[in-house]
C-alpha cells in the first residue's frame, strides 16, 4: 500500500521536475520473475526506476538505511530488503529473501557494484546476482541510469530540477545453458561479466575492472571479460578477453 501510494504521489512530481526517457520498456516483462541489474550512480536511481516501471520492484537497500531513523522509515516503508555488505549470515539473509521474491513471481532490482560509484565509473560486479539468476531461472535485464549523478551527485542533499535523466532496458540475458553447474566459480564469473559487459555497453561508462570502493579504490585498465565463453566441459574459450579478468 505504501509503496502504490508514494509512486502516486511521486510520479507526477518527478515527471514535471525532470525530463525522463526511457527506452526499451518493452524489453519488461509484464509478469514473472525478473531480475533488474542496475548501475549504481545517484540515491536517486532507486527513486527513478520504479518510477517508470508499471510492475512493483523490491531492491536490496545496505542496512544503514535501515538503521538511520531519517531513511529506515521509507525503505521500510516500500518493502525494501537490508543487506549487510560486510557479507557473512546477514548478506546470505537478505539473497535468501530476494530468491522468495523471483519464486513469488516478482521483480527483483539489484546494483551488482554493490555501492554506488564513487566516480561515476562503472567497476565489476559481485557474483550474487549470478547466484540468484542460476538459483531461480529468472533472466536478468541490464538497465542503465544515465544523468542521475548530475541530477543529485553524492553527498548533494538537494537534487538539481529540470535535468534529463534516461533509463535504458536490455533484452532479457538468459542463462541456462549453466543450470547444471550454479555453483562453478567461472561460471558465476562469467555470467557477472557478461551483464556488466551489457551495462557497459548501455550506459557509456568507463568500466574499472577492480570493486568499487567508497574511498581509496584502486584503478585498473581492463575491460569486462564478456566474450570469455565457457564450454559444457569448464573448458575457457576465449575470443576477446580482459587482461585483468577474475
Amino acid at each position: 500500500m505504501a509503496y502504490r501510494l508514494m509512486k502516486i504521489i511521486l510520479t507526477p512530481i518527478l515527471r514535471v521536475l525532470y525530463r525522463v526517457r526511457v527506452e526499451g520498456i518493452e524489453h519488461v516483462p509484464p509478469d514473472g520473475a525478473c531480475i533488474m541489474a542496475s548501475n549504481h550512480i545517484s540515491f536517486s536511481d532507486s527513486i527513478f526506476l520504479p518510477l517508470v516501471l508499471k510492475r512493483r520492484i523490491t531492491f536490496v537497500a545496505k542496512a544503514e538505511y535501515f538503521e538511520d531513523p531519517k531513511t529506515a522509515w521509507f525503505f521500510r516503508a516500500v518493502g525494501q530488503i537490508p543487506i549487510d555488505r560486510g557479507g557473512g549470515s546477514a548478506s546470505q539473509r537478505a539473497l535468501d529473501s530476494a530468491r522468495r521474491v523471483l519464486e513469488g513471481g516478482g521483480l527483483f532490482g539489484i546494483y551488482p557494484e554493490g555501492t554506488r560509484s564513487p566516480d561515476g565509473r562503472l567497476y565489476k560486479g559481485k557474483t550474487g546476482i549470478a547466484r540468484l539468476s542460476l538459483q531461480t531461472g529468472a533472466p536478468v535485464l541490464a538497465v542503465a541510469m544515465v544523468g542521475t549523478k548530475e541530477a543529485q551527485p553524492i553527498g548533494q542533499v538537494v537534487p538539481r530540477f529540470f535535468m534529463p535523466i534516461t533509463i535504458k532496458f536490455s533484452k532479457p540475458l538468459r542463462f541456462d545453458r549453466y543450470a547444471d553447474r550454479k555453483d562453478d566459480p567461472l561460471v558465476l564469473r562469467q555470467i557477472t561479466d557478461e551483464i556488466m559487459f551489457e551495462l557497459r555497453e548501455l550506459s557509456g561508462q568507463e568500466y574499472v575492472n577492480t570493486y568499487a570502493k567508497r574511498k581509496g579504490h584502486d584503478d585498473a585498465d581492463a575491460e569486462p571479460a564478456k566474450l570469455a565463453s565457457v564450454d559444457s566441459n569448464g573448458a575457457s574459450a576465449t575470443a576477446t578477453v580482459s587482461a585483468a579478468a577474475s
